[in-house]
């Protein structure tokens, strides 16, 4: 029995790239195991108990249980937006008249104070409204003389207003007591009828103006009620100041008055009956206004000028960070980086692929040479129905890039066997016939894989098509990878689709296995040396995927500056250019999104990149770094386990993880690097442009936006989870997106809330500062972005499409968005991509039929290389005339298509020797690289985690030809920390790695004799 620590350290594999460590862990978004019973899901069943389940079986056409929870789901949801937006409702318009209705609200400019000589000592007021007295003839002698505002209705008989003669106020003692007795204190009503008295005494009323009352006014018997004063002595005087029992009302006046509550209003809000209430005894007994704000309107007041600096604040701050990222910070990503900030292309020696260079064709003799500032890069372009047109228009742009052919790898994945609407040929074969193949490799056999799917639908099988892309004088390394389905399949309607994520996730989970070394897929290993035939070095040494859509036409510079990007600023894990529309004159449904694609890049994505923190990268246009420096390590992005883990979940089950999953990928993968990289940075680069077809037609944009508008709504309920974003308070990345999340379910409200205001600023009386703010509010929310128009990009043809989008408010704000909420339980892609012969999109997430685990091994790559090893022996022993000499002949390996060929001699002593570590030959090889990359190594250490460096020779066109070769002619080696050495080549060339350099091993000898290989 071994002992243990020796087994491991017999077993040991070196590694290849280390899981960065982690405080916190972020808890995944999609969850394997469910609680059958959470509180959402107890509280969409109550708010749905409506509707049982045969109801929803018979007349919804809902058999599924999945399918009547998601409905159910969708209804609790809807239920939480109509409760969002009746609280913006309410705070935006019901709030002022619960708690300072219309008649407190009025501007007190107009008022006569109560107890003010100084405008008038001849004033009294009567039922609140004040009178003069200079020229009245009193019949009746008053024996004092009244304060300048005094309430003397209590001297006049007035008659009981209809209001206090409802039938609601039935029982109730206070609205139709007679309050002239003798007993009120005033020895009756001594003036007379109230009319009457006012037309014999010659009393003038003053133009309507209220008497206004002060806080220290209001004395014992009066309180205010709705900004109104209220004068109840001669009610409480008349009834000796005794409730009446059970007489609600009275039960208010009586508890103010004992209490010496000033402001009863809240005492009048409880029931319809306390309101009506309310107004009888306002009609009956009021005896002026209060001159200043009650506490209602003061909060009032408060919370309307806090919002509106709160959100004013957030509107210019947006804009001037979004003037300022595009004069100042993008400019300085984009420039060309200094040298300083260039790192050596890099990649893993203890990798059992190092050294090893492909045997099938000097791939990259005809490619020329990259800047040392050319990352390298795959261009994955994501095909689906498109036409040859639009797929050959997005790989002419991607290909005529100024960027090096040798660091760039164009990548396209067809979804499935499908032929597009309106297509002559299938979506496979229009991609295949782009580009020029090798020989060796064109008849690709079908390689399995997992797909994202469920059930049966995990094992997919796709053919690997390489050869270069043809665009005048410019040759690019061009694979065309066809999802061409499982034999069981081919009847079906489209083989081998599995959707976009799946696409997506062949490149992410090969760069993965790769970076680790993990354990591939029969694809994976045949895009492993295709890779590495085409471009010349291993697939680890690329840093950077560009993702495009089908249908999207990059600018010739695009590419460069994106990468100069992240040259400049290595926290940078994900990047955006600008989009722009190709067909913005084809119909009305294309002018009104012109201004809308714009104000969404430059505005609301340039003011997220100030914080590093965009919350969409567009899936028409988007680029990821798959690994990124730390230190003097690497640490995987893009090509995470976790993220990879959660990006490719396959079974979704509840409402939520299936808007999630299957209607937003771009903005899911963006929310996903967020969540596990809070500390590094997703931007917006305004200087690449892209062009992209939009739809034009209302039933494409309506499916279209119904998938982003629900996609956008669940990753921002996950975003606003993050705490550990950027910025702090009012100034974050996580109070942006809780507006944002806010603004978008509130988006059916809000353009109607508009129209009001809009209403209002025409019917309003501008007398004070106060009132000209609503006015500047909506003004500065409308027509901003309009400067920044005229900022950004200085073409006045951009306002008039400002102005179309406006007059399309009502479909943005309130056709889509409802359209959108209506369907959360919808998640097909519906009119946006239609397929020749096809009815209604179901989506990727249903299961069918079970999945055989056995049907997709999984191997690693030295694993696969033996058995193709072993494979050429046999054929050679077949083939071999005399069995006791042996011969190294050429192998032609095109039957195997395409598969690294080493040499004979090493295979020979991999297999004599089975103690032999096939990892660690990998760390002792002679280096072996193309015309610009060579190894590293130290002889006779174990392996070690250390990388390969390169600096390409410089022509004269480079920026850095200055610089080129300080080191003189040859090689000249330095000692590095740990005993490692680097190279730094001026002329590089194939062949190398067959000398022997100083400092490495001698080759080793091939044991003598024949052998029988089992």
């Amino acid at each position: 029995m071994p002992v243990r620590g020796e087994r491991g350290a017999t077993l040991r594999r070196g590694r290849t790239l280390v899981r960065s460590e982690r405080q916190q862990k972020p808890e995944p978004m999609i969850k394997k195991e469910k609680r059958k019973l959470t509180p959402w899901v107890i509280y969409s069943r109550i708010i749905s108990f409506w509707a049982p389940g045969v109801l929803l079986t018979k007349l919804g056409k809902m058999p599924d249980p999945g399918m009547q929870q998601a409905w159910r789901e969708k209804i609790a949801l809807v239920s939480l937006i109509v409760l969002v937006c009746a609280a913006v409702v309410y705070l935006t318009i019901f709030l002022t008249m619960t708690f300072c209705p219309q008649s407190a609200a009025k501007t007190q400019y107009r008022v006569f104070h109560y107890n003010d000589t100084t405008s008038g000592p001849s004033v009294i007021g009567i039922l609140g409204g004040a009178f003069s007295t200079e020229n009245a003839t009193w019949t009746t002698r008053l024996d004092f003389t009244p304060v300048p505002g005094q309430d003397l209705t209590p001297y006049f008989n007035v008659p009981v207003p209809p209001s206090c003669q409802s039938s609601k106020l039935a029982g109730l003692r206070a609205p139709t007591q007679n309050v002239c007795g003798d007993n009120n204190g005033n020895g009756g009503c001594p003036l007379g009828d109230k009319d009457t008295a006012i037309q014999k005494n010659h009393l003038v009323s003053m133009d309507g103006r209220p008497v206004g009352y002060d806080w220290s006014d209001v004395q014992s018997g009066f309180f205010v009620l709705n900004g109104y004063v209220l004068n109840l002595s001669p009610y409480l005087i008349t009834v000796g100041k005794k409730q009446k029992p059970g007489d609600i009302l009275d039960e208010a006046i009586f508890g103010a008055a004992n209490a010496g509550l000033v402001d009863a209003t809240l005492l009048f809000q409880r029931t319809s009956q306390m309101k009506a209430a309310a107004q009888c005894l306002i009609d009956r007994y009021a005896a002026g206004v209060l001159a200043k704000d009650t506490p209602g309107c003061f909060a009032v007041n408060l919370f309307n000028y806090v919002a509106l600096v709160v959100i004013g604040g957030i509107v210019l701050t947006r804009f001037f960070m979004a003037v300022i990222f595009q004069y100042v910070l993008s400019w300085q990503l984009v420039r060309r980086p200094p040298r300083s900030k260039v790192r050596p292309l890099s990649y893993n020696a203890a990798a059992p692929w190092t050294g090893k260079k492909p045997q099938t064709g000097g791939a990259v003799a005809n490619l020329g040479k990259g800047d040392e500032d050319e990352l390298f890069t795959i261009m994955l372009v994501t095909c689906y129905s498109e036409g040859d047109e639009s797929i050959r228009g997005t790989c002419d742009s991607l290909c005529m890039t100024n960027f090096s052919d040798s660091r760039k790898l164009l990548f396209i994945v067809a979804d499935g066997i499908i032929k597009g609407s309106g297509n002559d040929r299938t979506t496979p074969d229009i991609c295949v016939d782009l580009i020029e193949q090798e020989e060796a490799f064109t008849d690709p056999q079908p390689c399995s894989y997992l797909a994202v799917a469920a059930g049966s639908k995990q094992h997919n099988m796709a053919k690997v098509y390489c050869g270069y892309y043809r665009v005048g004088e410019r040759r690019t390394p061009a694979m065309v990878v066809v999802k061409c389905g499982t034999p069981d399949e081919q009847d079906a309607a489209k083989p081998g689709n599995r959707g976009k994520r799946d696409s997506q996730m062949i490149l992410m989970n090969f760069f993965s296995r790769v970076l680790f070394n993990d354990r591939m897929a029969p694809l994976d290993y045949d895009l492993f040396r295709k890779v590495h035939h085409l471009m010349g070095v291993t697939p680890d040494i690329f840093e950077i995927v560009l993702m495009v859509d089908a249908d999207t036409k990059v600018h010739d510079e695009s590419l460069r500056l994106l990468v100069n990007c992240m040259n400049n600023d290595q926290l940078i894990m994900g990047l955006c250019g600008e989009t722009k529309i190709a067909n913005k004159r084809d119909s009305w449904v294309t002018a009104i999104q012109v201004f809308e694609y714009y104000i969404s890049h430059h505005l609301s994505k340039a003011f997220e990149s100030v914080f590093g923190g965009v919350t969409c990268l567009p899936g028409c246009f988007c680029m990821y770094r798959l690994k990124a420096r730390k230190g003097d390590d690497w640490v995987p992005i893009l090509t995470k386990p976790e993220i990879c883990q959660e990006y490719s979940q396959n079974v979704v089950k509840t409402l939520h993880e299936k808007n999630l999953l299957l209607l937003g990928e771009d903005r899911f993968l963006t929310t996903l690097m967020l969540r596990n990289f809070p500390s590094r940075k997703m931007m917006f680069m305004p200087q690449a442009t892209c062009k992209t077809l939009v739809p034009d037609e209302f039933k494409v944009l309506l499916s279209q936006r119904r998938r982003w508008i629900n996609s956008t709504v669940h990753n921002l309920m996950e975003l606003v989870l993050v705490r550990n974003l950027c910025g702090t308070f009012c100034l974050s990345m996580q109070f942006s997106i809780f507006l944002d999340l806010v603004g978008t379910v509130a988006l059916p409200v809000a353009i109607v809330l508009t129209y009001i205001l809009i209403v209002r600023a025409c019917m309003t009386t501008y007398n004070s500062v106060s009132a000209y703010l609503p006015l500047g509010m909506l003004i500065m929310v409308l027509f901003l972005p309009g400067i920044l128009i005229l900022i950004t990009t200085r073409k006045w043809v951009y306002v008039l499409w400002m102005f179309v989008y406006l007059l399309a408010l009502p479909v943005w704000n309130l056709v889509l968005p409802t359209y959108a909420y209506w369907h959360f339980d919808d998640f097909s892609w519906g009119e946006t991509r239609k397929v020749h012969g096809e009815g209604k999109d179901t989506g990727h997430g249903d299961a069918d039929g079970t999945f055989d685990a056995a049907s997709v091994p999984l191997k690693r790559w030295e694993d696969y290389e033996r058995k193709r090893l072993r494979s050429i022996r046999r054929k050679e022993r077949k083939d071999a005339d005399d069995a006791s000499s042996y011969q190294m002949p050429m192998v032609d390996d095109s039957a195997n298509a395409g598969l690294l060929k080493n040499s004979v001699e090493d295979s020979m002593y991999y297999e004599s020797h089975p103690g032999y570590s096939f990892l660690g030959d990998a760390a002792t090889n002679s280096a072996e690289g193309s015309s610009h990359t060579l190894g590293h190594y130290q002889h006779g250490q174990p392996a070690q985690q250390f990388e390969l460096q390169s600096y390409p020779t410089m022509n004269s066109n480079s920026v850095y030809a200055h610089d080129a070769d300080p080191y003189g002619a040859g090689y000249e080696y330095a000692q590095q920390p740990g005993g490692s050495y680097e190279d730094y080549p001026q002329q590089a060339a194939y062949g190398y790695a067959d000398q022997q350099q100083p400092g490495q091993a001698p080759p080793r000898q091939r044991p003598g004799g024949p052998r029988d290989f089992q």
